[in-house]
């Protein structure tokens, strides 16, 4: 286990204090390593499980209550799972309850794996999602004993332990049935993991925000092949396990790391999914269908059928979800009924605009035949020369980027020296190969590549950078109108906006103004600043990129290499 130094651990393990826990974490910035490897994993193993998705019969094949036409492969839960565990093995000590969480999730993921390429049915994944939940409820001590609403406020044993194991098993099955559009699923996630990482921070939970922190990275590496029209879908190994997640830490958070926290926070936390599963067993009791087979009344196949686009109805979803959830941040000390009857309000506001358009005959997009696609510039000589210069400003700033940082960074630990040498060694085999032979994604090179550079520069800057520095503002600003020039004039480039783009932009704004408050690390927001937009930038220019060997991997080899050499002590350069 490595030590994040500093700032002790809060173990999951009631019985054990947290003065006898060996590990540490250092900072909120220190938070983002976990994330990071997690990123880098998920992104590693994805593009390797699609390969050989078809001889593992992992292949999601179109029907009749499914949006898309073609068999999709479903791995990557493989990329969420092992990207999101790497990390709590790296950082978090194994006490009671993290080993029956961790056992709970290779059972669960198991199961989801089995019923992705055989088709378990429903009662096998039953069978699956009890032994995973009762194995951390009963084994682990994960459970529910504050209740809202009641006199006390607490709940029995008894009562306690049976509620956790339905509510979870609950989630698991919200989560599972929410993944029927690309990018829903892990985006609704994504938004509940974050505020609870952020809550479980301000409580002192560092293995709580740990563990939700590396589920994003996972949850980002996935997504990354996930938007409209995905490459790859999670499959049940990859939902259930997030469902399973995500309730784990729910409870664990209003239950143990702050019991101050209201004990109806969740339904804020987890947001729309719980009401979504509930309103579809409702419509199928009502219609008498049967409970478990499933059909098209999830508010996404609703939205679908009322005309919108695949990622208008998307971006919706994600909005009601961001609103429940940021009033989970905003108002986690509140009256458990007005937290109850504030979600009910939102819920019913939901269910109640869908039947009336549906009931009206209301369409959107009704006079639309695309999903209002901004017209492309015509190719004439201004527009070619400044979609050039818009890649050659975005090619330097990256090359610069890099080399600059590995000349000016104060200096370099052992780990950051290792981890510069396995990317140097990987780059350089990866160029020297013929492009045939695949055996890692370029793509992912370079992003991991970025990542490793904006965490070092700015963990290990100079001191002449420090604070407010008019070159780095000047830096990203022309980056971004780098990309900006390059989205507008390049037309069919093969980079489109997403809705995961708007959980960017969401997640900006959100840093933005924590930051501004004076609530988050600034550094936090650099780091999550600079990779964001460096990663749009490379996004764009490997999208043009004809040959492996140009300025920007040579620079990128050449930044990995003076790293290694100067990490190693074989030179010496004094910023």
């Amino acid at each position: 286990m490595y030590e994040l130094t500093h700032t002790p651990v809060i173990t999951l393990d009631p019985g054990v204090a947290a003065n006898e826990v060996v590990g540490h974490v250092a900072s909120p910035l220190t938070l983002l390593l976990p994330l990071i490897i997690a990123l880098v994993v998920s992104m590693m193993l994805v593009p390797v499980m699609v390969r050989i998705a078809p001889a593992l019969g992992l292949l999601d094949r179109p029907d009749h209550r499914k949006v898309h036409t073609h068999p999709v492969p479903r791995v990557g839960g493989f990329g969420i799972f092992f990207g999101a565990v790497l990390p709590v093995l790296l950082f978090l000590p194994l006490d009671h309850t993290l080993t029956a969480f961790l056992a709970g999730a290779v059972m669960l993921f198991l199961f989801g794996v089995l019923d992705d390429a055989m088709e378990l049915g429903h009662y096998a994944k039953f069978i699956g999602q009890f032994i995973a939940v009762i194995t951390v409820v009963y084994w682990g001590g994960v459970e529910v004993n504050h209740f809202p609403l009641l006199p006390d406020g607490t709940i029995g044993a008894a009562a306690g332990k049976v509620f956790t194991v339905i509510a979870m098993v609950g989630m698991i099955n919200a989560i599972n049935h929410s993944d029927g559009l690309d990018g829903l699923a892990g985006g609704e996630a994504m938004i509940s993991l974050c505020c609870m990482a952020w809550l479980a921070f301000l409580s002192d939970g560092t293995s709580v925000a740990l563990i939700a922190l590396s589920m994003v990275g996972g949850l980002l590496g996935f997504m990354r092949y996930n938007t409209y029209p995905a490459a790859i879908f999670m499959g049940d190994g990859g939902s259930q396990f997030i469902g399973y997640t995500l309730g784990f830490l729910a409870v664990i958070l209003t239950q143990r790391v702050n019991t101050a926290l209201s004990p109806a926070l969740p339904l804020l936390l987890l947001g729309l999914p719980i009401a979504d599963i509930i309103g579809v067993f409702a419509q199928r009791i009502y219609h008498r269908m049967n409970w478990f087979r499933a059909s098209r009344n999830h508010i996404h196949h609703r939205l679908l059928d009322l005309g919108f686009f695949h990622h208008q109805s998307v971006v919706i979803i994600y909005t009601i979800q961001i609103a429940l959830v940021a009033s989970a941040a905003l108002m986690p000390y509140e009256n458990d009924g007005l937290i109850m009857g504030l979600y009910l309000a939102v819920i019913a506001a939901v269910f109640l605009l869908l039947v009336a358009a549906e009931r009206s005959g209301w369409k959107a997009n009704r006079n639309v035949s695309a999903a209002g696609e901004a017209a492309i510039p015509k190719a004439t000589g201004l527009v070619v020369y400044l979609t050039n210069l818009s890649y050659w400003v975005l090619i330097g700033g990256l090359a610069s980027f890099q080399v600059a940082g590995s000349l000016l960074t104060a200096r370099i630990p052992p780990d950051l020296t290792l981890l510069a040498t396995a990317l140097c060694g990987l780059l350089l085999v990866r160029l020297l190969i013929v492009s045939t032979v695949r055996f890692m994604p370029l793509r992912v090179l370079c992003y991991m590549s970025i990542a490793f550079f904006v965490y070092l520069v700015n963990t290990y800057q100079p001191l002449f950078l420090f604070g407010a520095n008019p070159v780095t503002y000047i830096f990203f600003a022309v980056m971004v109108a780098g990309i900006a020039a390059a989205i507008r004039f390049s037309g069919k480039s093969g980079f489109n906006l997403t809705p995961t783009d708007f959980l960017v932009i969401v997640a900006v704004l959100s840093l933005t103004l924590l930051s501004v408050r004076g609530l988050i690390d600034d550094r936090i927001t650099a780091i999550t600043l600079q990779a964001i937009i460096l990663f749009y930038a490379c996004e764009l220019v490997l999208n043009r990129m004809r040959y492996r060997w140009n300025l920007y991997t040579v620079a990128t080899l050449a930044a990995l290499a003076v790293i290694s050499a100067r990490g190693m002590g074989l030179i010496e350069i004094n910023p």
